[in-house]
């Protein structure tokens, strides 16, 4: 090693000595390299352009705009848009040899300066667009230092940056008078179209503009600036930069040059993306702009009519089935509405389903075998435990499929279905879902939940259908056009059996929740569809989906006002089958496929359940195999009774003869007891034999109210009483009423009685005529 230095060292004394100049050259200019390095690690080019945020639709086209933080319309033009002849124009005019010099032209400064000094004034510059854009990303005056400070600076872009990204920064700074600066922003806003779009007017008409934005003012001077436009295209001509044809062209296109209106297309989205992805210059969303305008102009002409109603706000939301791409937004028809907070988004404010989740509540019902389309479900007055929902049109139906259940939105069979499945099991498949509220509140929901009782948004409801349309497959939304959606981000919400028979029951035409108004449904293509109205009817929706699209809307007053003619069939409805229509008026009316894990049976149309040999009136019904209950017909019992038919009798008291074989309605006793209470009639089985001496324990009767374990406060002095009342078994025909097991009161099994307890800790119990009990316990206060 000492020897390679040594031999080193000999041979740098040797040529100093032979060629003293060439030495001294080498040496100054490593000199020079290294405190050009050294300055550039110290002072480096700011290059931080404050960029306009932009918005792209899938197409490219600029759907919303921001100004930059320095209040300025300066837009990113990306490579790409830097087309051919923009480049060639702009390399022409403004620096022809922009592509061999290294920054600085030298040929440019020894003319420039000897112009200068000859007519003792400037009048000739010698900026390359290099040294152009170190002067616009930091203006400063003109002086002899700012110039060599813009040299350096035009050196240091070069060794940091391509030539193309020296010209992009170049078009993305120039000036165009007022604050309009960049290619892109003065080609969008001077003649509404993006540069790669541009003739070769119009291209010329921006290169000259930079030079002289005061003067030539576009929108202002386009005479003078044609006249300027039209020397350059001939000089051009003269130099051959382009060909014949596109000389001639251009030269005879007029200037159409005004000052536009900024695209505001979808502002709701539009803000949303930039409160999502706030460091990007230009946000690629997969929203497609002939899909946002009609919905856009459909719902503004709609809310117009609402409002005669009171009702002054409306959301809407496309997906497209394929991708789950998000492809229409309208968060209010009316951004600028601050009477009535149109710059609240609704499709992203929590408001109440309504019925709208009852969906889901039956399709976990399906894939965990609870019921199927035919299952027969009761309707009737139930408590659940304090919770006493109704009917939207307070009637009760006694026995209902479930498949009519869900198309008539009907509560209490939606409510008696998730007791069945459990509050936390639906709750967790929302949060599986991506339901933030419902995740914040999931220790607080009970049964009310399948009524509305919890906070949902627009996006996720619209979503959850989607995964309906979708063969029960979950996959999050798609916002940007980069984002991609694969098999890793596919996951089985609920089977595709159960997906599929909800889809059916949701196509039915005949229900409560068309349109009262017939043309709103005419030429509908099939879809379908579900509404909601929350408690008060503040809020209105409905969410339909084909093969294609699902969309949903939501209407009603982001104040929480609500409305009579606020419900989901006559105010959001009419909205979902315009959108429809204007979407797939002419479109094949293709439908999904019945699934392989789907197949048809035979059931009893009296419960849903495969028949048995009473079942004569048999109905056909889907079933998904190995789910759905094989538990075979009950709603016949076999009873003895004796030749009068007066009496009934067990095993134990049947006679040797004298009695008879009948079959009797399988009724459960909340059944029973809605029959009494509406005087409807049903066969009755025989009181029981009075002599039996058997003593029952199955099928004792069921308190309904009160409540086990509730408190109640009564008004001191105004001989306030509570309601007892019962169900018991269709042959009991006497129950008996006990407090603090002191007898109180006898009455029929349907009938309530009323009764003032004592304060404290109270035991209600409770007995029907063949000896069986219950019992719970309530706690009773007065008022001071």
């Amino acid at each position: 090693m000492n020897a390679v230095i040594h031999s080193l060292l000999n041979f740098l004394s040797r040529f100093r000595r032979r060629m003293p100049i060439v030495y001294r050259s080498v040496i100054g200019g490593l000199a020079v390299l290294a405190a050009f390095l050294t300055l550039d690690v110290c002072f480096p080019v700011p290059v931080r352009v404050p960029y306009s945020t932009i918005v792209t639709a899938s197409d490219g086209t600029v759907i919303y705009s921001f100004l930059s933080p320095d209040d300025k319309w300066r837009m990113k033009t990306e490579l790409p848009e830097i087309i051919p002849t923009l480049k060639n124009a702009i390399i022409v005019k403004e620096d022809k040899w922009f592509y061999w010099h290294f920054g600085i032209n030298p040929v440019a400064v020894v003319r420039a300066a000897f112009k200068n000094i000859f007519n003792w004034r400037t009048t000739s510059g010698a900026s390359t667009i290099t040294m152009q854009v170190a002067r616009l990303l930091a203006p400063k005056e003109r002086t002899l230092w700012n110039k060599f400070t813009e040299g350096f600076r035009a050196l240091q872009l070069e060794c940091h940056y391509s030539k193309d990204e020296i010209l992009q920064l170049y078009l993305n700074l120039v000036p165009y008078g007022g604050n309009i600066e960049g290619v892109k922003a003065a080609s969008l806003l001077y003649f509404g179209r993006l540069p790669d779009h541009l003739s070769l007017a119009q291209i010329t008409t921006l290169a000259i503009i930079p030079n002289r934005p005061t003067t030539l003012a576009l929108g202002k001077n386009n005479e003078l600036i044609q006249a300027q436009r039209n020397k350059w295209l001939q000089r051009f001509q003269a130099s051959g930069s382009f060909p014949e044809k596109d000389i001639q062209d251009a030269l005879t296109e007029p200037l159409d040059a005004v000052r536009r209106d900024v695209p505001h297309l979808a502002p709701h989205f539009a803000l949303r993306m930039k409160m999502m992805y706030p460091d990007e210059p230009i946000i690629k969303t997969r929203l497609r702009t002939p899909i946002q305008q009609k919905i856009e102009q459909l719902a503004v002409n709609y809310n117009r009519r609402m409002r005669f109603l009171g009702v002054n706000n409306a959301a809407v939301m496309i997906i497209d089935n394929t991708d789950r791409s998000v492809v229409a937004y309208c968060g209010n028809p009316d951004f600028n509405d601050m009477l009535h907070h149109g710059q609240v988004d609704g499709v992203k404010s929590v408001r109440s389903p309504g019925s709208a989740l009852k969906p889901l509540i039956y399709a976990l019902g399906i894939e965990r075998g609870l019921i199927t389309p035919k299952t027969i479900l009761t309707d009737v007055p139930t408590n659940f435990n304090g919770f006493a929902p109704e009917n939207f049109n307070r009637q009760f139906n006694g026995t209902i499929t479930a498949e009519k259940a869900l198309a008539f939105s009907l509560n209490i069979p939606a409510v008696k279905v998730l007791d069945k499945l459990g509050v936390p099991l639906f709750v967790d498949k929302l949060q599986q879902l991506g339901f933030n509220q419902i995740r914040k509140d999931s220790k607080k929901l009970g049964l009310s939940a399948a009524l509305g009782g919890c906070g949902v948004r627009l996006e996720e409801m619209t979503n959850l259908y989607a995964t309906f349309a979708r063969g029960g497959k979950f996959q999050p939304l798609l916002w940007l056009a980069s984002a991609q959606n694969d098999s890793s981000t596919e996951r089985a919400f609920i089977s595709d059996g159960a997906a599929y028979m909800i889809t059916e029951i949701l196509t039915q035409p005949t229900r409560p929740d068309v349109p009262n108004l017939s043309q709103n449904s005419i030429h509908v293509p099939k879809i379908a569809w579900k509404t909601g109205t929350s408690y008060g009817r503040r809020d209105a929706w409905s969410i339909g989906y084909n093969q294609r699209y699902t969309i949903g809307v939501w209407v009603g007053n982001f104040d929480g006002e609500g409305v009579p003619e606020l419900t989901g069939a006559d105010a959001a409805t009419p909205l979902l089958f315009e959108i429809f229509n204007s979407l797939e008026y002419n479109s094949a009316n293709v439908w999904f496929d019945r699934p392989k894990s789907v197949d048809f049976r035979l059931v009893c149309a009296e419960t849903g359940l495969p028949p048995s040999e009473y079942c004569t009136n048999q109905i056909i019904d889907y079933f998904i195999p190995t789910v759905s209950s094989n538990r075979k017909c009950e709603h016949l019992k076999t009873v003895f009774v004796s030749a009068a038919e007066d009496f009934s009798y067990c095993t134990s008291c049947l006679p040797d003869n004298g009695y008879k074989r009948m079959e009797f309605p399988n009724l459960s006793p909340e059944l029973i007891n809605f029959y009494e209470s509406e005087h409807r009639g049903y066969a009755k089985i025989p009181p029981h034999n009075p002599t039996c001496s058997r003593i029952f324990t199955e099928r004792a009767p069921q308190i309904t109210s009160p409540v086990n374990g509730k408190t109640y406060l009564l008004e001191r002095g105004e001989d306030q009483k509570l309601m007892f009342a019962c169900t018991a078994d269709n042959e009991v025909q006497l129950v008996y009423w006990y407090i603090n097991d002191r007898f109180v009161k006898s009455a029929a099994p349907g009938a309530p009685v009323f009764i003032a307890p004592p304060e404290g800790e109270v035991k209600i119990s409770c007995s029907d005529d063949k000896g069986r009990n219950a019992n719970c316990r309530v706690t009773v206060v007065s008022s001071k």
